[in-house]
C-alpha cells in the first residue's frame, strides 16, 4: 500500500534565501552585492570574540548535540560529507520516538555558525524542512518514519561562478556550498497496514570548513526543494 501521509508545512516563500532560485547574473549581484544568504560577513567580524576552538565549538564526539539519543553531526573540514551529514540528520526521524521536530532539527542548529550571526536564519530554514505540529500529530497516529537515501551531493556551479567572479572578498576562506538531490521515504501504519511513500527531495546546506572556522558549521539552508545549481 502506498500513501503521501502528511506532508511538510507549505514552504516559506520569500525567506532569505529566495536567490535558490534565481540564476545568472542575478545570482552574483545578490550574494556578493547584496548578502541575501547572510553569507557576506566574515565570521571574525561578527562578533568582539575570536571563533571559538574546535572543543568550544561542540561537544566532545561521543556526546550528541540535542537529545540524548541523537548522534551530532560529525566533526570534519569535509564539506560533502558534512552536507550528507546535515542531509541524513534533516531526513531521519521516527514519530514513535517520543521526540518532536524541534528534537530532531536540534542536532543541526547545535552546529551553526559559531559566531551567531547566521542562528537566527538557520533555526527558520530548519523549521522549513520538517511537517508542522498538525501534520506530525497525523503522521504519529501512523507511527510514521521517515529516512533519506542520498543521489548526490555536489558543489552548485552557480557557487563556483559567484566565488571566480567575487573581486571584494565578502565570500571567505572556507564558505561552501553543497547541493543535494535525494529521495525521502517514509513508512508508517493505515489501517493496520504498512504503507510506504517516496518523494524526491532536494537543497542546498550553505556552510564554512576550514579556515572559516576549525571544522565545518551549517550557516544556512536554502529553500526545501528551491537549491542553488
Amino acid at each position: 500500500m502506498s500513501t503521501d501521509f502528511a506532508d511538510a508545512a507549505p514552504r516559506k516563500r520569500g525567506r532569505a534565501l529566495l536567490i535558490a532560485g534565481i540564476s545568472g547574473t542575478i545570482i552574483l549581484l545578490v550574494l556578493v552585492g547584496l548578502g541575501v544568504y547572510g553569507l557576506i560577513a566574515r565570521p571574525h567580524e561578527n562578533t568582539p570574540a575570536p571563533a571559538p576552538t574546535a572543543s568550544e565549538q561542540r561537544p566532545p564526539a561521543s556526546t550528541p548535540s540535542g537529545p540524548s539519543d541523537l548522534m551530532p553531526l560529525p566533526r570534519t573540514n569535509d564539506p560533502i560529507r558534512y552536507a550528507r551529514a546535515v542531509a541524513v540528520s534533516l531526513f531521519t526521524w521516527d514519530t514513535a520516538s517520543g521526540l518532536g521536530p524541534a528534537d530532531y532539527g536540534q542536532v543541526v542548529l547545535s552546529d551553526a555558525d559559531p559566531t551567531g550571526t547566521e542562528t537566527p536564519g538557520l533555526a527558520s530554514d530548519i523549521a522549513g524542512y520538517f511537517p508542522a505540529s498538525d501534520a506530525w500529530r497525523q503522521l504519529t497516529g501512523h507511527a510514521t518514519t521517515q529516512h533519506l537515501t542520498i543521489e548526490t551531493a555536489v558543489v552548485p556551479d552557480a557557487w563556483a561562478d559567484a566565488v571566480a567572479q567575487d573581486r571584494s572578498g565578502t565570500i571567505v576562506d572556507g564558505m561552501i556550498a553543497v547541493t543535494i538531490d535525494a529521495t525521502r521515504y517514509r513508512t508508517g501504519t493505515v489501517s493496520g497496514q504498512e504503507a510506504t511513500s517516496e518523494h524526491p527531495v532536494s537543497f542546498t546546506v550553505f556552510l564554512a570548513c576550514e579556515p572559516a572556522f576549525d571544522d565545518c558549521h551549517t550557516l544556512r539552508l536554502s529553500e526545501l526543494d528551491n537549491p542553488l545549481r
